[in-house]
């Protein structure tokens, strides 16, 4: 049994490092959909469906827990995948398995409250809100952005905060490339000084809303200025599993250190963009 990280590609890569470092000895099998991938641009239901067949995949495998490692599937697909679908395979397989998110442990540590808190409206009108004294800034592929999801949950906890997502069309796919950091840094600079026009002043906070930006969160902290606080997405998210965990000790996770590599596209060694972030070659396997 394992551990599964699912990711459109490499950017849930960020996310398994974090977690395979909390956690040393347990096993882990990471599946990048690179056959798909960016899955920023695509339609709700082929998201959905793209998702469900890489969880499967890793099912099968012998995860027992998915960590979706990528927003735009936590965003699109991970309510409907926990609702309609793993009830049908806990009953096909016959244990215990689950699909685990990103975005509720981005947004803890964004808003410093538990999932479980709403924040109380005391009686006003819908749609006000409070003279926020902190911004939040959100860049993340355009689904994610659609979905609005960072906008809607941070606000039901924390009616202080003003939050502005801006869309990165493209920007995921030329990480997944490979494409040279000069090339990243224009797009990344043009994306940080379009969200300062649209705000009238940089954010307080960022969140890297896609795990493929976590790769380049260097370019991002440049364009920034200091001070900045930029939301580590990976940490959240190991700290957030770290405590399901604690809570749920019905899943096997095994206990090998065993690291399995997989993509539905071509199997071999990644970009050297990857291996100067993972700080190693990386070879994968075949799906």
């Amino acid at each position: 049994m394992a551990i599964g990280v699912f990711d459109s590609g490499v950017g849930g890569l960020t996310v398994h490092r974090e977690l395979t470092t909390r956690f040393p000895t347990r096993d882990f099998i990471y599946l990048g959909d690179q056959a798909h991938a960016p899955y920023g641009g695509r339609g709700g239901e082929d998201i959905v469906e793209l998702t469900r067949a890489g969880c499967e995949r890793l099912f099968e495998a012998g995860a027992s827990i998915v960590v979706l490692a990528c927003n735009t599937a936590s965003a699109i697909a991970l309510r409907r995948l926990q609702q309609t679908w793993i009830p049908g395979m806990r009953e096909k397989l016959g244990r215990p398995v689950n699909v685990l998110g990103i975005i509720v442990p981005t947004i803890e540590a964004a808003t410093g409250l538990p999932w479980s808190y709403e924040a109380e409206r005391n009686g006003r009108l819908e749609g006000e809100k409070k003279q926020a004294i902190d911004v939040t800034g959100v860049f993340c592929t355009a689904a994610t952005a659609m979905s609005r999801v960072y906008e809607i949950e941070i606000d039901k906890r924390r009616d202080d905060l003003a939050v502005f997502t801006e869309a990165c069309p493209g920007l995921a796919g030329l990480i997944e490339l490979g494409a040279p950091p000069e090339e990243l840094k224009v797009v990344i600079d043009d994306h940080v000084d379009a969200l300062r026009r649209r705000i009238g002043r940089h954010p307080d906070k960022a969140v890297l809303g896609c795990t493929h930006y976590e790769i380049v969160a260097d370019l991002f902290a440049q364009a920034l200025p200091p001070g900045v606080q930029i939301i580590s997405q990976p940490a959240a998210v190991a700290d957030s599993l770290e405590r399901y965990f604690g809570r749920h000790p019905e899943y096997e996770l095994g206990s090998s250190a065993r690291r399995d590599f997989l993509t539905t596209g071509t199997p071999g060694p990644q970009s050297d963009l990857v291996a100067q972030f993972w700080g190693a070659p990386l070879t994968f396997e075949a799906a």
